[in-house]
């Protein structure tokens, strides 16, 4: 027997029996005894907006798949970009579509000439990276006109192909450009991490050699980045998309959301953190000081799903120390680590379900492999394209109703206008 809930209407005694399907009650169901009644839901927080087969994640339990494959599975196994196919198409690739689902990456790793001369190059100086790779995404649905053929297979597979491809480009670009070096090329002879790197950091030498610790962490961690469900900006791909967008619109957007310090900014935040606290020593104190709630947060701590610990920072921990291995340790981790150590020993933390997420060792990472703080939310915009476009794609494929929310008016009765002059 299906499980189900009976709601009453107290006002006049009816009631609707609804069923609940997958952890759900249809709100469809549910205006069918209380029309013109909403669920006041801020933040989303209780409010299921869609159905999606491609991830899973339970919170509680501190688990997290992609497609049925368990993340650290994945993380030990797989690739990104063999992870970027699985969750595009929602199998695994058989050794020959995996070498043409590469081929086909590779393919399109350049980005047109004008984007870079005469797009790229007009901003200002010092713009930041990420503001950059938002409007330059954008910019790309001027260039490809078929990218509104949405509802055209073949047309909507290669813009996904296109904006997966030159993403890395991008973003590589727009890194150089901050810093005041010229563009590089991609070198299609190199793996997608490693073409990556050397768009990055190559200077003079006929062929970037990316070191291999240093390339499979960073697909390591692109493959963690890969989706994470309804988050903030996965979200925004969706609504926009609902509108029938080009994909490069939606794209921008997602990316838009993400570069808010509230979604994409946390392990930023998370070095500035570590860096203020400066000491070992120091760390009782500032522990002190964010039970005493004066001001200071414990970030990379807590995640508004988990309530146990983030299953991917238990992987990038592991990764981190194999990264410094490579470029010498982070002089930070030892505050981390400190602070990690007494913050789950404290009941104050655990009980509130204050674990550590995947956001605070991953900066740690970063910044050892030399990346500059403003290039981290970049860092994650990479690998969470394809997330994006995953449920991109999947929402059309269901044929999802325009997103359009409703409100609950708290603003002014009716009242007339008065002339300017009479007020």
């Amino acid at each position: 027997m299906a499980e189900s809930i009976t709601i009453i209407d107290n006002r006049n005694g009816e009631s609707i029996e609804i069923p609940l399907l997958n952890g759900g009650v249809s709100a469809t169901e549910w205006s069918k005894l209380l029309p013109g009644v909403w669920f006041y839901d801020p933040g989303f927080m209780s409010t299921a907006a869609c159905e999606s087969a491609i991830t899973y994640l339970d919170g509680d339990a501190g688990i997290l798949r992609y497609r049925g494959y368990p993340i650290e599975q994945l993380a030990e196994q797989s690739t990104y970009l063999e992870v970027a196919y699985l969750l595009l198409y929602g199998e695994l690739p058989t050794t020959e579509q995996y070498a043409a689902w590469k081929n086909e990456i590779t393919s399109h790793t350049f980005i047109h000439e004008n984007v870079r001369k005469r797009f790229l190059d007009g901003f200002h100086y010092d713009a930041h990276p990420m503001g950059m790779l938002v409007s330059a995404v954008a910019a790309l649905s001027t260039f490809y006109l078929d990218a509104k053929e949405i509802f055209d297979p073949e047309s909507r597979n290669k813009q996904v192909i296109r904006l997966i491809a030159k993403m890395p480009t991008l973003a590589a670009a727009a890194h150089r450009f901050s810093v005041g070096m010229p563009f590089v090329y991609p070198d299609n002879s190199l793996d997608f991490a490693e073409n990556f790197l050397s768009m990055l950091w190559k200077v003079a030498e006929p062929r970037f050699e990316a070191n291999p610790v240093l390339a499979h962490a960073l697909d390591v961690l692109f493959i963690l980045h890969a989706d994470h469900e309804q988050n903030c900006s996965t979200t925004a791909m969706r609504v926009v998309g609902s509108s029938h967008s080009d994909p490069y619109s939606a794209t921008a957007a997602a990316a838009a959301a993400l570069y808010g310090p509230r979604h994409g900014g946390a392990n930023e935040a998370v070095i500035r953190m570590l860096t203020d606290i400066a000491s070992i020593e120091n760390v009782p104190d500032f522990i002190a000081t964010v039970k005493s709630g004066q001001g200071q947060r414990l970030q990379g701590f807590g995640h508004r799903v988990y309530k146990s610990y983030d299953p991917r920072a238990k992987i990038v921990k592991r990764i981190a120390y194999e990264v410094f291995e490579v470029t010498g340790k982070n002089p930070l981790l030892d505050i981390a680590l400190e602070l990690e150590e007494i913050a789950l020993a404290d009941e104050y933390f655990t009980s509130r379900h204050l674990y550590p997420n995947v956001d605070f060792y991953s900066g740690l990472i970063y910044q050892a492999m030399g990346f500059p703080l403003e290039m981290f939310t970049v860092l994650f915009s990479i690998p969470r394209t394809v997330g994006w476009l995953a449920h991109w794609q999947e929402m059309l494929d269901q044929d999802s109703k325009i997103a359009r929310p409703r409100q609950l008016y708290i603003g002014s009765e009716p009242r007339d206008y008065v002339s300017i002059t009479a007020r």
